[in-house]
């Protein structure tokens, strides 16, 4: 037997940090999931909006990562990427989401689930400006999800640092700009004793938004 038979097995947390009852929800997802948000990053949580983003390729091969949330209105959930990336091929096939916050410290998640679109050329533009140089740059020079060797990576960077050099503001790649997922479902975890989590989930359909209890 492994060391890592043995271990994880025993891994076991008992979640007593609180409990979420539907009359403490906010009215809409989107305020709920801005409040979490907020929270998260008052509590020092690294990263509070980092979400971990689930795509499916057309044969219904699904894959994940870790994208940073840039974006959270009555619209939906914004991130940006490169639309040569492994995900931005999935979208564009499938055009289905699913993006989840693992707040792991405060003993909380929250999942969004739902259709996803392209960003405007604007908003996407608007964001764009807002970038430090050296994130911009890297956007221009590195060919996303495709295989390279280090060497060549930075190579394609100090070519493309010499390209905007004498360029004050670096413009936005044509290759790159935003996704947004456009829910259907937004579930709000909390973690509890005996494992009784309360799962509460805003769903919308044809008479709009309503708020059900999931099981844990």
């Amino acid at each position: 037997m492994s060391e890592v038979d043995v271990v994880l097995p025993a891994m076991r947390v008992s979640y007593e940090a609180g409990s979420l009852d539907e009359g403490s929800l906010a009215e809409s997802w989107h305020e709920q999931l801005g409040i979490w948000l907020a929270e998260a990053e008052a509590a020092g949580v690294p990263e509070p909006n980092a979400m971990v983003l689930a795509t499916a390729d057309p044969s219904g091969r699904p894959s994940s990562r870790t994208v940073l949330a840039k974006g959270l209105d009555e619209r939906g959930l914004t991130f940006y990427t490169n639309f040569t990336s492994s995900k931005s091929h999935d979208l564009q096939a499938t055009r289905y989401a699913s993006a989840t916050f693992p707040w792991i410290a405060l003993q909380r998640q929250a999942t969004v689930r739902g259709t996803v679109e392209r960003v405007s050329a604007a908003e996407s533009a608007e964001y764009w400006a807002q970038r430090p140089r050296g994130s911009q740059l890297g956007a221009w020079a590195s060919p996303q999800s495709r295989v390279v060797s280090k060497g060549s990576l930075d190579a394609a960077l100090v070519a493309i640092e010499r390209r905007f050099a004498d360029v004050e503001r670096v413009p936005m790649p044509p290759h790159w700009g935003g996704w947004r997922i456009r829910p259907e479902a937004v579930e709000f975890w909390q973690g509890r004793p005996d494992r009784l989590h309360d799962r509460l989930r805003y769903v919308h359909d044809a008479d709009g938004w309503s708020v059900e209890r999931v099981a844990p």
